[in-house]
Protein backbone atom coordinates (compact mmCIF):
# COMPACT_ATOMS: atom_id res chain seq x y z
CA UNK A 1 0.00 0.00 0.00
CA UNK A 2 1.67 2.98 -1.15
CA UNK A 3 -0.36 5.50 -0.04
CA UNK A 4 0.57 7.54 3.32
CA UNK A 5 -1.09 7.94 6.35
CA UNK A 6 -2.19 11.52 5.25
CA UNK A 7 -3.68 10.60 2.48
CA UNK A 8 -5.54 7.57 3.52
CA UNK A 9 -7.18 10.03 6.20
CA UNK A 10 -8.07 12.54 3.85
CA UNK A 11 -9.69 10.24 1.99
CA UNK A 12 -12.04 8.49 4.59
CA UNK A 13 -12.71 11.90 5.93
CA UNK A 14 -13.90 13.28 2.29
CA UNK A 15 -15.96 9.98 2.68
CA UNK A 16 -17.59 10.76 5.74
CA UNK A 17 -18.20 14.71 4.77
CA UNK A 18 -19.91 13.08 2.25
CA UNK A 19 -22.48 10.85 4.30
CA UNK A 20 -20.84 7.67 3.41
CA UNK A 21 -19.73 5.48 6.46
CA UNK A 22 -16.32 4.07 6.89
CA UNK A 23 -15.96 0.20 6.40
CA UNK A 24 -13.38 -1.79 8.06
CA UNK A 25 -13.21 -5.64 7.86
CA UNK A 26 -10.99 -8.52 9.38
CA UNK A 27 -9.11 -10.96 7.66
CA UNK A 28 -8.12 -14.25 8.94
CA UNK A 29 -7.59 -15.55 5.03
CA UNK A 30 -5.80 -13.87 2.04
CA UNK A 31 -9.44 -14.70 0.48
CA UNK A 32 -11.09 -12.78 2.87
CA UNK A 33 -8.96 -10.09 2.11
CA UNK A 34 -9.34 -10.57 -1.71
CA UNK A 35 -13.42 -10.27 -0.90
CA UNK A 36 -13.08 -7.28 1.47
CA UNK A 37 -10.86 -5.25 -1.73
CA UNK A 38 -13.16 -6.63 -4.21
CA UNK A 39 -16.12 -5.20 -2.03
CA UNK A 40 -14.00 -1.91 -1.43
CA UNK A 41 -14.10 -1.77 2.27
CA UNK A 42 -12.11 1.28 3.68
CA UNK A 43 -9.27 -0.95 4.93
CA UNK A 44 -8.84 -4.35 6.51
CA UNK A 45 -7.00 -5.71 9.71
CA UNK A 46 -4.77 -8.36 10.08
CA UNK A 47 -5.85 -9.96 13.75
CA UNK A 48 -4.53 -13.06 15.24
CA UNK A 49 -7.94 -14.08 16.46
CA UNK A 50 -8.61 -14.39 12.34
CA UNK A 51 -6.58 -17.62 12.18
CA UNK A 52 -8.45 -18.88 15.05
CA UNK A 53 -12.32 -17.87 13.83
CA UNK A 54 -11.02 -19.13 10.51
CA UNK A 55 -10.09 -22.39 11.34
CA UNK A 56 -13.41 -23.12 13.13
CA UNK A 57 -12.91 -21.71 16.61
CA UNK A 58 -13.68 -19.01 18.86
CA UNK A 59 -12.00 -15.80 18.38
CA UNK A 60 -11.63 -15.41 21.93
CA UNK A 61 -8.85 -17.89 21.74
CA UNK A 62 -6.84 -15.09 20.20
CA UNK A 63 -6.90 -13.54 24.06
CA UNK A 64 -5.78 -16.55 25.20
CA UNK A 65 -1.90 -18.50 25.32
CA UNK A 66 -2.26 -20.77 21.95
CA UNK A 67 0.31 -18.83 20.35
CA UNK A 68 2.32 -16.20 19.92
CA UNK A 69 0.31 -13.40 19.02
CA UNK A 70 2.14 -10.76 17.27
CA UNK A 71 4.03 -13.83 15.18
CA UNK A 72 1.08 -14.94 13.53
CA UNK A 73 0.21 -11.92 12.48
CA UNK A 74 3.60 -11.45 11.10
CA UNK A 75 2.97 -15.17 9.25
CA UNK A 76 -0.81 -14.19 8.07
CA UNK A 77 1.17 -11.04 6.57
CA UNK A 78 3.08 -13.07 3.72
CA UNK A 79 -0.80 -14.60 2.82
CA UNK A 80 -2.78 -11.22 3.34
CA UNK A 81 -0.48 -8.67 1.93
CA UNK A 82 0.51 -9.99 -1.41
CA UNK A 83 -3.24 -10.03 -2.18
CA UNK A 84 -4.06 -6.69 -1.42
CA UNK A 85 -3.05 -3.89 -3.80
CA UNK A 86 -5.17 -0.64 -2.90
CA UNK A 87 -6.80 -1.13 0.35
CA UNK A 88 -4.69 0.13 3.75
CA UNK A 89 -4.09 -3.19 5.84
CA UNK A 90 -3.53 -2.98 9.52
CA UNK A 91 -1.79 -5.14 12.02
CA UNK A 92 -3.13 -5.98 15.02
CA UNK A 93 -0.11 -5.74 17.51
CA UNK A 94 -0.24 -7.30 20.92
CA UNK A 95 1.42 -3.73 22.91
CA UNK A 96 1.60 -6.00 25.97
CA UNK A 97 3.97 -8.92 25.11
CA UNK A 98 6.78 -8.72 27.32
CA UNK A 99 9.23 -10.57 24.89
CA UNK A 100 9.42 -8.28 22.57
CA UNK A 101 10.53 -4.40 21.95
CA UNK A 102 7.62 -2.72 20.59
CA UNK A 103 9.46 0.08 19.09
CA UNK A 104 11.47 -2.63 17.20
CA UNK A 105 8.80 -4.74 16.12
CA UNK A 106 7.09 -1.65 14.68
CA UNK A 107 9.73 -1.43 12.48
CA UNK A 108 9.51 -5.43 11.04
CA UNK A 109 5.57 -4.00 11.00
CA UNK A 110 6.42 -1.07 8.45
CA UNK A 111 9.27 -3.01 6.21
CA UNK A 112 6.67 -5.66 5.78
CA UNK A 113 4.15 -3.52 3.95
CA UNK A 114 1.65 -2.67 6.50
CA UNK A 115 0.19 0.85 6.44
CA UNK A 116 -1.09 0.50 10.01
CA UNK A 117 -1.46 -0.60 13.21
CA UNK A 118 -4.09 -1.84 15.69
CA UNK A 119 -4.43 -2.78 19.37
CA UNK A 120 -5.39 -6.05 19.20
CA UNK A 121 -4.97 -8.79 21.26
CA UNK A 122 -6.46 -5.90 24.07
CA UNK A 123 -6.60 -6.32 27.53
CA UNK A 124 -9.39 -4.16 27.25
CA UNK A 125 -11.63 -7.48 26.95
CA UNK A 126 -10.41 -8.14 30.52
CA UNK A 127 -12.51 -7.32 33.44
CA UNK A 128 -12.31 -7.78 37.50
CA UNK A 129 -9.75 -9.87 39.16
CA UNK A 130 -7.55 -10.59 35.49
CA UNK A 131 -7.79 -7.01 34.70
CA UNK A 132 -6.40 -5.84 37.72
CA UNK A 133 -3.50 -8.05 37.84
CA UNK A 134 -2.93 -7.52 34.50
CA UNK A 135 -2.61 -3.88 35.34
CA UNK A 136 -0.98 -4.63 38.38
CA UNK A 137 1.77 -6.57 36.56
CA UNK A 138 3.31 -3.96 34.07
CA UNK A 139 0.79 -5.73 31.17
CA UNK A 140 -2.14 -2.94 31.28
CA UNK A 141 -3.94 -0.96 28.67
CA UNK A 142 -0.83 1.50 29.18
CA UNK A 143 1.14 -0.77 27.31
CA UNK A 144 -1.57 -0.15 24.60
CA UNK A 145 -1.40 3.72 24.54
CA UNK A 146 2.39 3.18 24.16
CA UNK A 147 2.26 0.98 21.07
CA UNK A 148 -0.38 4.15 19.62
CA UNK A 149 2.26 6.47 20.63
CA UNK A 150 5.44 4.60 19.06
CA UNK A 151 3.32 3.99 16.13
CA UNK A 152 2.73 7.64 15.20
CA UNK A 153 6.19 8.45 15.50
CA UNK A 154 6.22 6.53 12.53
CA UNK A 155 3.68 7.50 10.80
CA UNK A 156 1.46 4.79 10.62
CA UNK A 157 -2.00 4.79 10.51
CA UNK A 158 -3.44 3.87 14.69
CA UNK A 159 -6.53 2.08 15.15
CA UNK A 160 -7.41 1.85 18.70
CA UNK A 161 -9.90 -0.66 20.73
CA UNK A 162 -11.60 0.69 23.67
CA UNK A 163 -14.31 0.05 25.86
CA UNK A 164 -14.56 2.44 28.70
CA UNK A 165 -14.48 6.50 29.12
CA UNK A 166 -10.91 5.91 30.55
CA UNK A 167 -9.69 3.91 27.69
CA UNK A 168 -11.28 6.26 25.60
CA UNK A 169 -9.33 8.98 26.62
CA UNK A 170 -6.01 7.76 26.70
CA UNK A 171 -6.32 6.70 22.92
CA UNK A 172 -7.91 9.87 21.78
CA UNK A 173 -4.53 11.75 23.87
CA UNK A 174 -2.33 9.66 22.37
CA UNK A 175 -3.15 10.35 19.05
CA UNK A 176 -5.29 7.19 18.12
CA UNK A 177 -6.46 8.15 13.87
CA UNK A 178 -9.58 5.80 14.35
CA UNK A 179 -11.38 5.21 17.79
CA UNK A 180 -13.06 1.75 18.33
CA UNK A 181 -15.76 1.00 20.87
CA UNK A 182 -15.80 -2.31 21.58
CA UNK A 183 -19.12 -3.99 22.70
CA UNK A 184 -17.59 -7.56 23.14
CA UNK A 185 -17.45 -11.07 21.20
CA UNK A 186 -19.42 -11.10 18.32
CA UNK A 187 -22.83 -12.25 18.76
CA UNK A 188 -24.49 -14.89 16.15
CA UNK A 189 -23.37 -17.98 14.27
CA UNK A 190 -21.87 -21.44 15.00
CA UNK A 191 -19.11 -19.94 17.63
CA UNK A 192 -20.03 -16.58 18.06
CA UNK A 193 -21.30 -14.66 22.24
CA UNK A 194 -24.11 -15.58 23.92
CA UNK A 195 -23.79 -13.40 26.63
CA UNK A 196 -23.84 -9.55 25.31
CA UNK A 197 -25.52 -6.58 25.38
CA UNK A 198 -28.39 -5.52 24.39
CA UNK A 199 -28.63 -3.64 20.61
CA UNK A 200 -29.89 -0.33 22.70
CA UNK A 201 -27.44 -0.27 25.49
CA UNK A 202 -24.44 -0.83 23.05
CA UNK A 203 -25.56 2.23 21.22
CA UNK A 204 -25.73 3.69 24.46
CA UNK A 205 -22.27 2.74 25.25
CA UNK A 206 -20.91 3.56 21.56
CA UNK A 207 -22.26 7.18 21.75
CA UNK A 208 -21.17 7.91 24.99
CA UNK A 209 -17.40 6.99 24.25
CA UNK A 210 -18.11 9.07 21.23
CA UNK A 211 -19.20 11.64 23.25
CA UNK A 212 -15.94 11.18 25.27
CA UNK A 213 -13.55 11.01 21.91
CA UNK A 214 -14.99 14.28 19.81
CA UNK A 215 -14.40 16.20 23.38
CA UNK A 216 -10.81 15.71 23.27
CA UNK A 217 -10.52 15.84 19.32
CA UNK A 218 -13.29 16.30 17.14
CA UNK A 219 -11.25 15.57 14.27
CA UNK A 220 -11.25 11.68 15.33
CA UNK A 221 -12.94 8.86 13.60
CA UNK A 222 -14.95 6.16 15.65
CA UNK A 223 -16.25 3.24 14.21
CA UNK A 224 -18.73 0.58 16.29
CA UNK A 225 -17.71 -2.95 17.04
CA UNK A 226 -18.73 -6.44 18.46
CA UNK A 227 -21.22 -7.60 20.46
CA UNK A 228 -24.62 -7.32 19.43
CA UNK A 229 -23.54 -5.28 15.87
CA UNK A 230 -23.39 -8.66 14.15
CA UNK A 231 -24.50 -7.14 11.07
CA UNK A 232 -25.57 -4.49 8.38
CA UNK A 233 -28.68 -4.03 10.20
CA UNK A 234 -27.25 -3.84 13.31
CA UNK A 235 -24.76 -1.56 12.22
CA UNK A 236 -27.07 1.00 10.87
CA UNK A 237 -28.88 0.87 13.76
CA UNK A 238 -25.87 2.02 15.78
CA UNK A 239 -24.79 4.50 12.80
CA UNK A 240 -28.04 6.28 12.55
CA UNK A 241 -28.76 6.65 16.38
CA UNK A 242 -25.45 7.32 17.98
CA UNK A 243 -24.39 10.75 16.36
CA UNK A 244 -20.98 11.46 15.40
CA UNK A 245 -20.15 7.44 14.80
CA UNK A 246 -18.36 7.22 11.18
CA UNK A 247 -19.00 3.54 10.15
CA UNK A 248 -18.61 -0.21 11.45
CA UNK A 249 -15.82 -2.55 12.10
CA UNK A 250 -16.48 -5.83 11.40
CA UNK A 251 -14.08 -8.60 11.83
CA UNK A 252 -16.78 -12.33 13.03
CA UNK A 253 -19.45 -10.42 10.97
CA UNK A 254 -17.27 -9.98 8.17
CA UNK A 255 -15.85 -13.42 7.48
CA UNK A 256 -16.62 -15.96 9.82
CA UNK A 257 -20.59 -15.19 9.91
CA UNK A 258 -20.97 -15.16 6.00
CA UNK A 259 -19.09 -18.14 5.18
CA UNK A 260 -21.16 -20.14 7.44
CA UNK A 261 -24.07 -19.16 5.87
CA UNK A 262 -22.80 -18.98 2.33
CA UNK A 263 -21.37 -22.23 2.87
CA UNK A 264 -24.44 -24.19 4.03
CA UNK A 265 -26.53 -22.88 2.41
CA UNK A 266 -24.89 -23.49 -0.61
CA UNK A 267 -24.11 -27.37 0.07
CA UNK A 268 -27.27 -28.14 1.27
CA UNK A 269 -28.25 -27.25 -2.11
CA UNK A 270 -26.48 -30.59 -3.71
CA UNK A 271 -29.44 -32.52 -1.14
CA UNK A 272 -32.00 -31.15 -2.96
CA UNK A 273 -30.80 -32.76 -6.67
CA UNK A 274 -32.92 -35.36 -7.69
CA UNK A 275 -32.26 -38.67 -9.01
CA UNK A 276 -33.25 -40.13 -12.50
CA UNK A 277 -35.64 -42.80 -12.10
Amino acid sequence: MSDSRTQVLTRLHEKIRSGRPVIGGGAGTGLSAKCAEAAELDLIVIYNSGRYRMAGRSSMAGLMPYGDANAIVMEMAREVLPVVHRTPVFAGVCGTDPFRSIPRFLDEVVKEGFSGVQNYPTVCLFDGIIRANLEETGLGFDKEVDLVRHARERDLLTMAYVSDEAEATAMTEAGADILVPHMGLTTSGMIGAETALTLDDATTQVAALQQVIAGIRPDAIVLCHGGPIAGPEEARHVISKAAGVHGFLGASSMERLPTETAMVDHMRSYADISLSQ
